[in-house]
């Protein structure tokens, strides 16, 4: 498997599966929920962010590589490393905020909790 298709999944799977788990843990009774705001409309909203920052890797290899280098490492261990990363890199960032922005709005519209995957967490959600 090439790193680009490994990046790719790796970033695709813990978007998918923490929004996943975050759609289950947030989800309530179907009658209290406002409009919109259903785990089907969580799931293609995460899917869109997903694409976005598939696309994002490809066309951005050196951030392609850096998020690659985590597989495999301690949560403990990425959140810093992604966070000094970002700092350093404000551009990206600013760029990665704005692909993961539609996530934000939802959680924030329908009273999502906090809690995302760890790389999505690092990135600034």
């Amino acid at each position: 498997m090439s790193n680009k298709r490994l990046g790719r999944g790796i970033v695709t799977a813990a978007v998918g599966a923490g929004t996943l788990a975050g759609a289950i843990i947030a989800a309530g009774p179907a009658w209290a929920d406002p409009p919109n705001c259903t785990a089907a409309d969580l799931a293609g909203v995460a899917a869109g962010v997903s694409a976005a920052t598939s696309a994002y890797l490809f066309t951005h290899p050196d951030v392609n590589v850096f998020v690659t280098g985590l597989k495999g490492q301690p949560v403990d261990q990425v959140r810093p490393q992604v966070q000094q990363y970002l700092d350093a890199h404000p551009q990206t960032k600013a760029e990665i905020q704005a692909i993961r922005q539609p996530l934000a709005d939802l959680r924030a519209r329908c009273g999502g909790t906090d809690e995302t995957p760890p790389i999505g967490a690092a990135f600034g959600q």
